[in-house]
């Protein structure tokens, strides 16, 4: 009887997944994008155009929150610089911790969770590549944008160049701002918090910190409306292209296993009884008995292999 799977239930891991295994894994993931978004600049020129039609695109659309909010953030300072922190620090912070979660109390869901964040990921680094984008707060101060990272760099690590620590803004590429994958990654945690939480509190968390983090990018100047947007149609993208991601690393994961795994020597045992079931012709040929052990030596058996218990007589010779 085929094996069939209950719907909605999801296959046990075929092999054990171990820290020691996914967290180079993350880290060399994590390195590599990180390396093409610093050498991904592009021209800034370019990118500056990028960032004008966009907040063209915006304004003819009516969707040009991020004036209101910036302005808001400015002027009330116990609402800029929480908001300055929190897209500083929690998108290094939120996202490994609940990797961390799945992988401990979620290990059947976890390599699905951790390749669709990485496949995003990916997707991310190809838009800063095709489509380097001046954000908000690098536009001409004419433009009505105030960088809240800047403005309140007093209270913080970071200096005026991005989120960056002091000294180090030269180190980020300041204009991969499209998509967003401050926002991108906030969903990708909101839908672990919503599936996985298991409790109200964590399905709270799950609806409020991504739409926080959307407020936050655009109200510290960093996203346009449409980098947020673009961030979540980069998650539902990877999204998709989850499973067949985690079949061809299943594939070349068995063919890698294939051609490096020795083959195992006959042993005396297994040789002897091939020998045993057949007799030898010639050096490594062997050919299995053909008589019926029930007859003797030079007699021949009286019905053929398809008359035998039939329980018809032999015809007489």
């Amino acid at each position: 009887m085929p094996h069939t799977e209950t719907p909605g239930t999801e296959a046990v891991p075929k092999t054990r997944l171990r820290w020691w295994t996914e967290l180079p894994l993350i880290v060399l993931v994590y390195a590599c994008y990180s390396a093409g978004r610093l050498l991904v600049r592009g021209d800034v020129s370019d990118a500056v155009d990028h960032g004008l039609a966009i907040l063209r695109i915006e304004k003819v659309l009516h969707l040009n929150a991020e004036h209101p909010l910036n302005r808001v953030f400015t002027r009330e300072p116990w609402l800029g610089v929480p908001a300055d922190f929190w897209y500083a620090s929690l998108h290094y912070v939120v996202t490994p911790a609940i990797l961390v979660w799945i992988f401990r109390s979620r290990t059947v869901r976890y390599r699905a969770a951790r390749t669709w964040l990485m496949t995003s990921t990916f997707i991310g680094l190809i838009g800063f590549t095709l489509l380097p984008t001046c954000p908000p707060r690098l536009l001409d101060p004419g433009h009505g944008f105030v960088d809240t990272m800047a403005y309140y760099s007093s209270y913080g690590w970071w200096g005026g160049e991005a989120s960056a620590p002091r000294g180090l803004g030269g180190m980020t590429n300041q204009y991969a701002a499209m998509p967003s994958l401050h926002v991108g990654w906030a969903l990708w945690c909101g839908v672990m918090l919503w599936r996985h939480g298991g409790t109200r509190a964590a399905k709270a968390a799950g609806v409020v910190y991504p739409l926080v983090t959307t407020i936050v990018v655009m109200g510290t100047a960093n996203h346009y409306f449409l980098d947020a947007v673009a961030g979540a149609a980069v998650m539902g993208a990877g999204l998709l292209l989850t499973p067949y991601v985690m079949r061809g690393a299943d594939r070349a994961r068995a063919r890698l296993t294939a051609r490096f795994t020795p083959v195992a020597p006959v042993s005396d045992d297994a040789r002897s009884s091939i020998v045993s079931g057949g007799c030898q012709t010639s050096a490594g040929e062997r050919i299995p008995r053909q008589r019926d052990q029930r007859f003797g030596a030079g007699a021949e058996p009286d019905a053929s292999p398809t008359d035998a218990g039939d329980g018809a007589p032999a015809p007489a010779r």
